[in-house]
């Protein structure tokens, strides 16, 4: 009979999260350690099992085929240590953050899956609108977090999650006829991104004409992955097949903006979901 010694869960939390977010530095961020405690934790872990489950490159992480079949039932052994944990009852805690429009895309529910593996017991309340009514409500008190762009504001301080690249992003076939506007997509106002689309265009004397007016990154995206115009977006969150036609079509280059992270809660557990958010926000670069 084969014995093996039994998993250290904190080992197994740290190989999920450095699976899912793909990098140890962002782990490592979400559990409020280090990155070389992280990596030593799924050090033991393989040991143990003697299997390599991750394979390590100096720009990213991701499954080996032993890690494959083995994340899931890590995912299974971690919920049920979480609900051994709250079988007594665990408090609710709810937690209202709102979020700018070009910070998330299609990768949203990756996010909320990602901050409700971490706390099970937290209700997170997530308003998405744009930078500046976000931070209206943050100042209102209706928000206890908000992650918006600080372009176009001068509040200072907060978290800095990531720079931001922008590109004109639209469908690969996407052209600008000759003598005619360049057909635009963009966020309804007010809005800081649209405001830089055109300012920019019209420093490079650039015609435009609107011709679709979105709600958020989801509407706009479908409109150029539909190949109805271009738009200004972050290249992290465009659409799946969109590409940055602006070197083809001699648009002007976007400045990069910073996605900050704005909140004056102290308490524990509603910071720790907020690093796991960022952390997994960080993630979404590669």
């Amino acid at each position: 009979m084969v014995y093996m010694r039994a998993l250290d869960v904190d080992a197994v939390q740290a190989f999920v999260l450095a699976a899912d977010l793909r990098s140890f530095t962002r782990a490592a961020e979400a559990l409020d350690t280090t990155q070389s405690a992280v990596s030593l934790r799924i050090k033991r872990l393989e040991e143990a099992l003697g299997r390599r489950l991750l394979e390590r490159t100096p720009r990213s992480v991701r499954l080996s085929a032993e890690g494959s079949l083995f994340v899931g039932p890590a995912r299974a052994l971690i919920a049920a240590h979480q609900g051994a944990l709250g079988s007594f009852g665990v408090e609710q805690r709810r937690l209202i953050v709102g979020i700018s429009h070009h910070v998330v895309g299609a990768e949203l529910p990756i996010l909320i899956r990602r901050v409700n593996q971490g706390d099970p017991g937290l209700v997170m309340e997530l308003h998405i609108a744009s930078s500046s009514e976000v931070l209206v409500d943050l100042d209102a008190g209706r928000l206890d977090a908000a992650i918006v762009l600080r372009h176009g504001h001068r509040r200072r301080g907060g978290e800095l999650i990531l720079e931001e690249a922008f590109g004109w992003m639209a469908a690969p076939d996407f052209d600008r006829a000759p003598g005619q506007p360049l057909r635009l997509a963009a966020q309804s106002a007010p809005c800081g991104v649209r405001n830089m689309a055109i300012d920019a265009l019209d420093r490079a004397g650039i015609p435009w004409t609107e011709v679709f007016v979105g709600g958020g990154i989801i509407t706009i995206g479908a409109a150029i992955s539909a190949g109805l115009a271009v738009a200004a977006l972050g290249r992290r969150v465009a659409p799946t097949g969109t590409v940055d036609v602006g070197p083809r079509l001699d648009l002007p280059v976007l400045p990069a903006q910073q996605v900050v992270l704005y909140s004056s809660l102290t308490d524990r557990r509603a910071r720790a979901s907020l690093k796991t958010l960022a952390a997994a926000i960080r993630s979404t670069v590669d």
